[in-house]
């Protein structure tokens, strides 16, 4: 099912670069047609939504907002042992997201100047939720108790409905656990122009949030600018580094656990034990066999999936940090020690007993991350993500007065004149 590759400098680099070949750019086609579905909501609003909610879901929801009692009823009738799940996750990633608040200052300085700076939540955040068999209740926590702890002012759900036309019921009890404001029942490209220009029903909002499927996607990047959007995402990855002491059982049903996401995901174990390798991919035959999504694990490991023998940990390290995968196990005798080294990476989960599900659903840090190597510079989603900030100066004239020269120097030498007359005006007495 998956090849086992002996870096040399250059199989695990050719492989790797086919691994990023994947996430390349959007159809022209999809954008096209993603386009004209943006235009047409632009033009007729909701009539537009309603028209291509029965398109491709093919039935109009029993309801287009979806009633507060509604809400409060899937909350009701869902299974208590899923809600008590729901409330310690919840809990947990409330409290990691806590740490992240950060606070408005002001700098008083002796010579009468005051400088600062003001930190507030977006007053309006739309939340995108899948549904049909890629409803995620774990993605409406992920992304919207960050955004509560910000201080957003109203989160918006759009969610698209079954074939019965009802909104999945998990993904309304999560969003009654959380605390979602409103939620209608539109998918596709259409509820995301929706949430960026506003309808007459669907509110306009500062930033859209979730993830979706390439259609989804397509449109965040073409409203990108019109609105605030979390990112980009793309095909999930995994990417474990292992050492000898790990076990391959392990192994195999992690690289598995994100194989299963999609054909495109990527699996990919690096280690310096060649026993370690051949074992492993012994257990990835073993696990699969009993799988739900064998047919889906199985084309992902064969096309993207690897594992890379080593010389030693550092090139391993060295590896997956050209690599900036989206999850990064690290499976080794003392991963402590390796922690400072790994420097690209969207979460980083450490030992054999972090495996990577418990930061899907339940440790506390955030489970959306950068995709297709933009950990490089893209950090997961956070508190920060939902905030804006503006700066603010108080001069008095002894300070201007004091700041003129150089003020003016500055201006001129770009040949904005316009900038130091503003300033020399209030001196010419």
């Amino acid at each position: 099912m998956i090849k086992i590759i002996t870096a040399d400098g250059s199989a695990e680099k050719e492989f790797l670069r086919e691994v990023e070949r994947r996430n390349g750019e959007t159809d022209k086609k999809i954008s096209e047609i993603v386009s004209d579905i943006i235009e047409n909501v632009m033009e007729k609003g909701d009539a537009a939504v309603k028209d291509y909610t029965l398109k491709f879901d093919g039935k109009l929801p029993e309801f287009y907002e979806v009633p507060l009692d509604e809400i409060h009823k899937a909350l009701e009738d869902a299974d208590e042992d899923f809600v008590n799940a729901l409330l310690n996750a919840m809990e947990n990633i409330t409290e990691f997201h806590n740490r992240q608040k950060e606070q408005s200052f002001i700098d008083a300085r002796p010579d009468g100047c005051i400088l600062g700076q003001r930190v507030r939540g977006l007053d309006r955040v739309g939340l995108y939720v899948p549904g049909g068999t890629a409803a995620y209740p774990s993605s409406v926590l992920m992304n919207a108790v960050p955004a509560k702890i910000a201080g957003v002012k109203e989160i918006i759900m759009v969610t698209p409905p079954g074939k019965d036309g009802r909104p999945n019921p998990d993904i309304l009890a999560a969003a009654a656990v959380v605390g979602v404001d409103r939620v209608f029942m539109a998918g596709g490209a259409q509820a995301i122009a929706a949430l960026a220009y506003g309808t007459e029903e669907i509110p306009k909002v500062d930033k859209i949030v979730g993830p979706g499927n390439i259609f989804v996607a397509t449109a965040k990047k073409l409203l990108y600018g019109k609105v605030d959007i979390d990112m980009i995402a793309g095909p999930s990855e995994i990417l474990i580094i292992a050492d000898k002491t790990a076990n391959p059982a392990y192994l195999a049903a992690d690289l598995m656990s994100q194989a299963e996401h999609d054909r495109l995901a990527s699996a990919i174990l690096i280690t310096d034990s060649r026993q370690i390798a051949e074992e492993t991919a012994r257990e990835l035959e073993l696990q699969a066999a009993s799988l739900e999504r064998k047919d889906i694990i199985e084309s992902s490991i064969g096309n993207y999936g690897a594992i890379i023998v080593t010389e030693s940990i550092s090139d391993a390290v060295e590896l997956a940090n050209s690599l900036a995968p989206e999850h990064l196990e690290i499976q080794v005798a003392d991963p402590m020690k390796y922690l400072g080294c790994l420097d690209n990476a969207g979460s980083v989960f450490m030992g054999q007993y972090s495996p990577e599900p418990l930061g899907d659903y339940y440790a506390g840090p955030n489970h959306v991350l950068p995709t297709g190597g933009t950990a490089r510079f893209f950090s997961p989603l956070s508190v920060y993500s939902f905030v804006k900030k503006s700066q603010f100066i108080y001069y008095t004239e002894q300070a201007l007065l004091d700041a003129k020269d150089d003020i003016v120097c500055i201006a001129r030498k770009e040949g904005l004149t316009a900038h130091a007359h503003a300033v020399e005006i209030r001196f010419d007495k």
